[in-house]
């Protein structure tokens, strides 16, 4: 009985060792959390190639890069020779260094030395600077141990090299080579890392001005030590010790404030790779503030700029707006890349794309550039003048108000609303009907990011036609990117072509082929002063009232983006995207490097008759007619509808008919004849247009078609009279234009009687509120009329 009970005994024994062994060994190994260091890190952002573009401080007010895991030699180096010589040997203590640091303690009457290891410093570190203690000791010591079992001897480094204080409020060596020598530590002499070595030992000697002394004999010693280790031979080591120490913290670089501040509100405290390039960051940066300081003297105090990578959709360079040194309250702080803005003219580009996608024009079909109204709506060129009608491709480059209204009315808001959609334009926040046909003069708004993120879509759809074999990736669509680990690698991405993409290149490609037209119309005057040598294909606008002026550019490889204005919105005169934000972007183009130009998409494309007056297919009586290249959903335009063929008597003087003319004696002859109204306006601009000749004589009743047409008004429409600044109420402007330049038009309101004009069909009148009927007979008898309300 007793033989068993002892035997009980010892088993019970040896379980409850076992289990308290096992119970210290799991206490000893979950110890160590699994994320030692928890403290706040500034938010850093650097290049593509990892050089520091900028850093927000951490939230707690230190200087604290996130970790880093790699530590330069040098650092090391000098670290473990000023620290712990015999790092890579123990196991996390040094018991020898602890005895000899007993020993001074004891002799001195006072701490005068820790003995702790580099792994001992890491755990204090983490550990947040508990007192000093014997048990404290004893509890590093342990942890120490830990450390090692579960992390390489690199990895302890590269923990205390990120958190080890080096003054003030600076923690880390990657904060520390930036705030006192302005570089990364790995770009440090012998002199620079031996004093920063020597800092975490006693971070308080960096203040400017004071302990100097005491900092540079560490740092000789330090130096002294590396020479007869062999690290640095002597020459070396005496040149570092002539190196000065550093002085004043440095500011860090703030190369992309706005992008920082953007990646710190969407990761904060970590350190972010970005798509930049140092370099083109640089230049843009100077290129943005050098046409700055002159804008300021026109009391225009913000601008901002972004230059896209093509291929990729890789942002390379980031402005998102102007320096104002002591006058914040211009909004220096705002974004304006992200900021939603009046888009003024600078998304014709888009729906003329889309129209010639849609094969609803050709390159050059005539567009009416007329007076229009359109449900009370009515559009105005900027230079106040009317073409009567221009070529689609003309209207684009220049920019014309009017053409891309009638454009637009003729695609629809609706379609061109859900094509900026599918763009991914972000700004749409209100149903289409509240934009109507004001959307394409800047009756929405659109960012830089957007604007740049669909060119930069545009050219790359563009330039992977042909490697794609004449298919399409929808991922070829995408916003631009400036976080290095998301962009866009052609290898990982699954292939889903399609037959067709949001455009085709076809069309993408005659749009930049009329943005690159260099022959700039005269209210454009100016631009060849700042005009690129090299092929561009560009486009700027204007929002009402000059708050906004844009400019946006492409070639092959790149793509800019410019906006200029005040970032609350006051407009200035001079505030115009094609002197304001064009010579800022091209200033950026010249510092890109040199490309070529984009491959015509052949397959999508087939040459053409086209007539040369109108635009259009050309008919059989088409005369002149150009062979040119057009996308094939052009095919499914109308042939010329301006082009008649009109009978002429023997003498080409005067039409006939064969009611009132010889037959045999007629002779036929095409025609290129405008509606009147358009007419009117096209034939003073354009000399060579020859209106229809008279009718003979003798062929007076038998004429036939619209002789005359209202121009104002234009449609069965509410005509408000307007009341001027005093109150007296103003004169509605009535206008007509008749095929024949001496024609006389008799003017009636109501069956009454009002005026007569001739050569130029305008009157006024200041009718009475209500429904009334406008009728206009000419001096040969035809008629037109229209109905309309007055309302005052």
């Amino acid at each position: 009985m007793n033989s068993k009970s002892t035997i009980t005994k010892k088993a019970v024994y040896k379980v409850a060792g076992a289990v308290l062994l096992l119970s210290l060994l799991t206490v000893y190994w979950i110890s160590i959390p699994s994320k030692l260091f928890t403290n706040p890190t500034s938010t850093v952002i650097e290049d593509k190639t990892g050089v520091l573009l900028g850093a927000k401080i951490a939230d707690d007010g230190q200087w604290r890069f996130p970790h880093n895991s790699y530590v330069p030699e040098k650092f090391k180096l000098a670290i473990i020779e000023f620290e712990d010589r015999h790092f890579y040997k123990h196991p996390g203590f040094n018991p020898f260094s602890l005895l000899r640091a007993a020993y001074q303690n004891i002799r001195s009457g006072k701490i005068v030395s820790g003995g702790s290891t580099l792994t001992m410093q890491v755990i204090r570190l983490s550990r947040k600077g508990k007192a000093r203690s014997i048990p404290e000791k004893i509890r590093e010591i342990v942890l120490a141990t830990r450390l090692e079992l579960s992390n390489s001897k690199a990895d302890i480094l590269s923990m205390y090299a990120s958190n080890a204080p080096f003054g003030g409020n600076v923690v880390g060596l990657d904060a520390a080579s930036w705030r006192y020598y302005g570089r990364n530590p790995d770009r440090l002499s012998w002199s620079e890392i031996a004093t920063l070595a020597v800092l975490p030992n006693a971070p308080s000697l960096i203040y400017p001005g004071k302990n100097q002394q005491k900092l540079l004999m560490k740092r000789d010693v330090l130096l002294d030590k590396l020479l007869a280790r062999g690290y640095l031979d002597t020459i070396s080591c005496e040149l570092a010790k002539t190196e000065p120490l550093p002085g004043k913290p440095l500011p860090l670089p703030q190369l992309a404030p706005h992008l920082l501040t953007r990646v710190y509100l969407q990761k904060n405290g970590e350190r972010i790779r970005t798509t930049l390039d140092n370099n083109l960051q640089r230049s843009t940066n100077e290129i943005v503030e050098n046409h700055h300081e002159k804008l300021i003297h026109n009391e225009i105090y913000n601008a901002a700029a972004i230059v896209i990578e093509v291929a990729t959709g890789n942002i390379l360079a980031y402005v998102g707006n102007t320096r104002n040194p002591g006058m914040q309250e211009h909004g220096s702080d705002v974004d304006i890349i992200t900021a939603p803005r009046s888009s003024g003219s600078i998304l014709k580009p888009i729906l003329y794309a889309a129209m010639l996608d849609a094969g609803e024009i050709l390159p050059n079909t005539l567009v009416p550039d007329i007076p229009v109204q359109i449900s009370g709506y009515s559009p105005k060129n900027f230079s106040m003048s009317y073409d009567g009608a221009v070529p689609a491709s003309r209207a684009l480059y220049r920019s014309l108000n009017v053409p891309a209204v009638k454009m637009l009315q003729q695609y629809s808001v609706h379609r061109f609303y859900d094509l900026l959609k599918n763009l991914d334009m972000q700004t749409l926040s209100y149903p289409v009907d509240h934009y109507g046909l004001s959307l394409i003069l800047g009756g929405a708004e659109t960012t830089l990011w957007d604007l740049a993120g669909i060119f930069s879509s545009f050219s790359r759809v563009l330039n992977n036609y042909y490697q794609y074999n004449g298919k399409y990736l929808m991922s070829d669509w995408h916003s631009p990117l400036f976080y290095l680990n998301d962009s866009v690698n052609p290898v990982n991405i699954p292939k889903h072509f399609q037959e067709k993409g949001i455009l085709r290149a076809s069309s993408i490609w005659l749009t930049y082929k009329a943005l690159l037209e260099v022959n700039r119309p005269q209210e454009l005057s100016g631009w060849q002063s700042f005009s690129s040598t090299r092929r561009i294909a560009w486009k700027t606008g204007t929002s009402f009232g000059f708050r906004d002026a844009w400019a946006v550019g492409t070639t092959p490889e790149y793509v800019v983006a410019v906006w200029v204005g005040n970032a609350d919105g006051e407009g200035r005169s001079g505030l115009i995207g094609v002197t304001a934000a064009a010579p800022v972007m091209f200033d950026i183009f010249n510092v890109l490097p040199s490309a070529g130009w984009f491959d015509q998409p052949f397959d999508e494309m087939v040459s053409v008759p086209v007539c040369r007056m109108s635009g259009h297919r050309a008919s059989a009586i088409c005369e002149p007619v150009d062979t040119v290249w057009i996308q094939k959903s052009g095919l499914q335009t109308p042939s010329c509808p301006y082009h008649i063929l009109i009978h002429l008597d023997k003498n080409e003087k005067a039409r006939v008919n064969s009611d009132c003319y010889e037959p045999s004696m007629i002779i036929h002859r095409p025609w290129f004849v405008l509606p009147p109204a358009i007419a009117w306006y096209y034939k003073a601009k354009k000399p060579f247009y020859r209106p229809l000749p008279p009718f003979h004589n003798d062929c007076i009743n038998a004429s036939t078609g619209t002789m005359m047409e209202f121009i104002y008004p234009t449609t069965n429409t509410k005509l408000f009279l307007p009341k001027d600044i005093d109150g007296v109420l103003g004169r509605i402007i009535l206008e007509a234009a008749h095929r024949d330049a001496d024609a006389i038009i008799y003017w009636h309101l109501d069956d009454e009687y009002i005026g007569t004009t001739k050569q130029i069909h305008r009157l006024s009148i200041q009718p009475a509120a209500g429904a009334h009927i406008i009728t206009l007979v000419d001096d040969r008898g035809n008629s037109i009329y229209k109905k309309v309300v007055v309302v005052r």
